[in-house]
């Protein structure tokens, strides 16, 4: 009996250590969630929706986009990714989607998104960050990479080249 109960307690303390590190890694690296905020008027005819996470890396991507267009006559609308379901990408112009990678793939939000609209006449852009830099849906073309901070303007330039394209 007392061999059971050693047994037993062992699997139960592996079992509670695990439980405290998806609790620690769930804390540690899920995405917050974006206040939504619009700039300028949505008369304009020039419209850019931008469905992101929270984080300080995507705050930085977001925020140095928005600057670039704002004193433009573009619309510019950011909302969180969860929020896409709710998106009608033909009110748009340009759609830039930035996400992480989690659990070994794109949140469910995304990937329907993506299901339903594809690549929309090509203007969706998707940003996806994961640890290693190079994870993203298969059939999209995206830009991948990490989320460091001194990466960040080069992940910025590419976007609004691309969006500089469709918005211009």
């Amino acid at each position: 009996m007392k061999r059971f109960k050693k047994i037993l307690f062992r699997i139960l303390a592996v079992m509670v250590a695990f439980f405290l590190f998806l609790v620690w890694y769930q804390y540690k690296y899920s995405m917050d969630v974006v206040t939504p905020y619009n700039i300028n008027s949505p008369t304009l005819d020039k419209k850019l929706l931008i469905a992101t996470q929270g984080s300080d890396f995507k705050d930085k991507v977001t925020s140095d986009i928005v600057d670039h267009f704002k004193s433009d006559s573009v619309y510019i609308e950011v909302v969180d990714v969860e929020s896409l379901n709710d998106i009608d990408p033909n009110n748009f112009n340009a759609l830039v989607i930035i996400h992480t990678w989690e659990n070994w793939k794109p949140p469910l939000s995304v990937q329907s998104f993506i299901d339903k609209y594809g690549n929309e006449s090509n203007k969706i852009i998707v940003f996806t960050t994961s640890g290693d830099g190079d994870n993203t849906m298969e059939g999209v073309d995206a830009i991948a990479g990490e989320s460091k901070l001194s990466e960040a303007p080069l992940f910025i330039n590419r976007i609004i080249d691309r969006l500089n394209k469709l918005l211009m």
